[in-house]
C-alpha cells in the first residue's frame, strides 16, 4: 500500500476530526485578544458596542465580537494655533495656543465625534476669543496665567461628552498688528522718560535733604562742643571761687603769680627768641610766686 493511499485513508476517517482542530484554534485565535498597555479596544457585536478591552488578555466571542476600534490613550498634542481675537479696548490680538489631552473614554470618543482634533481646534479658539474679549490689552499681557486657566477650565467642560480629558492649554504667545506695536513703543519711551525724570528728582531732593542733615549735625556738634567749654570754664571759676572763699585773697595772687611765670617759661622757649624783655614787675611776679609756693608748703 503506497503512502498517498495510507494518507487518504486517514484523512477519509479523520476529517472531522481535523476540521474540528482547524475550528478551535480558529476560534481562540478570534477570540483571544491581548491589548497593549497604550491602547484601548472598542467591541462591537453585530453593530452595536459590546464593551471597551483595557490592557492585557481579553477574551471576546468569536465570530460575533468584533474589534472595531483601536484607540491610543496616550496624550496627544494638537499642532499650535493662532487665531485673532479683539480686546474690549478694541485692539486686534493674534494669539498662538497649545492645547494636550488625551482619551479616557474611547467609546464616547468614536461614537460622538468624527474628527477629534479638528473639533478641540474650534473649541479652543472660540474659548479664547470669548476670554480676550471681555479684558483689555494691558490685562491680557499681565494677566496671562489667568487666562490660560480659564481657557483650560472650559475646554475641560466643552470636551468632557467626547470622553477626552485637557491635560494642559497654554497661550505661547499675544502678537500685535504693527501701528499697535509702534504705538505702545512710544508710550513705553515715554513711560521710560518719566520715571528717568522722577528718579532725577528724587536723587537731587535727598541729596539736598542729606546735606542739610550734614549742616544740622555739624551745627549740633558745635554747640555741643561750646556748651562743653562752657561748662568747663564754668567749673573752673567756680573752682578759683570756692578756693579763694576757703582760703583767701592769697590763693589767687598765688594762681596770678603762676600764670604769670608760665607766661614767660614759654616766651623763654620759642624758637628764634635769644632775647626776652621782662617787665618790670615779673622778678616781683617770682618771688611772690616762690613765696607763696613756699608759704603753701
Amino acid at each position: 500500500m503506497s503512502f498517498e493511499q495510507i494518507l487518504s485513508d486517514f484523512l477519509g476517517q479523520n476529517l472531522v476530526l481535523i476540521l474540528l482542530a482547524i475550528f478551535i484554534v480558529i476560534c481562540i485565535l478570534t477570540g483571544v485578544r491581548i491589548v497593549p498597555q497604550s491602547e484601548k479596544y472598542v467591541v462591537e457585536r453585530l453593530g452595536r458596542l459590546r464593551a471597551v478591552l483595557g490592557p492585557g488578555i481579553n477574551f471576546i466571542v468569536p465570530f460575533l465580537d468584533r474589534v472595531r476600534h483601536k484607540v491610543s490613550i496616550l496624550e496627544r498634542q494638537l499642532p499650535t494655533m493662532a487665531q485673532d481675537a479683539i480686546t474690549s479696548d478694541n485692539v486686534l490680538v493674534q494669539v498662538e495656543t497649545s492645547v494636550f489631552y488625551r482619551i479616557t473614554e474611547p467609546e464616547k470618543t468614536v461614537y460622538r465625534i468624527r474628527d477629534v482634533d479638528a473639533a478641540i481646534s474650534t473649541t479652543v479658539a472660540g474659548i479664547v476669543r470669548s476670554e480676550i474679549g471681555r479684558m483689555e490689552l494691558d490685562q491680557v499681557q499681565a494677566n496671562r496665567s489667568n487666562l490660560i486657566q480659564a481657557v483650560r477650565e472650559q475646554v475641560a467642560q466643552q470636551v468632557d461628552d467626547w470622553g477626552i480629558e485637557v491635560t494642559r492649554a497654554e497661550i505661547l504667545d499675544v502678537n500685535l498688528d504693527q501701528a499697535t506695536r509702534a504705538a505702545m513703543l512710544q508710550q513705553l519711551n515715554a513711560e521710560r522718560a518719566r520715571r528717568a525724570q522722577v528718579t532725577e528728582a528724587e536723587g537731587t531732593k535727598r541729596a539736598v535733604e542729606l546735606q542739610a542733615d550734614a549742616e544740622l549735625y555739624a551745627a549740633e556738634q558745635e554747640a555741643k562742643a561750646r556748651r562743653v567749654t562752657a561748662d568747663a570754664e564754668a567749673y573752673a571759676t567756680q573752682v578759683v571761687a570756692v578756693a579763694i572763699a576757703e582760703n583767701g585773697l592769697e590763693a589767687a595772687q598765688y594762681q596770678v603769680a603762676l600764670k604769670q611765670v608760665e607766661a614767660l617759661n614759654a616766651l623763654g622757649n620759642g624758637d628764634g627768641k635769644q632775647t626776652i624783655v621782662l617787665p618790670a614787675n615779673a622778678i616781683e611776679a617770682f618771688g611772690d610766686a616762690f613765696k607763696m609756693l613756699k608759704g603753701g608748703r
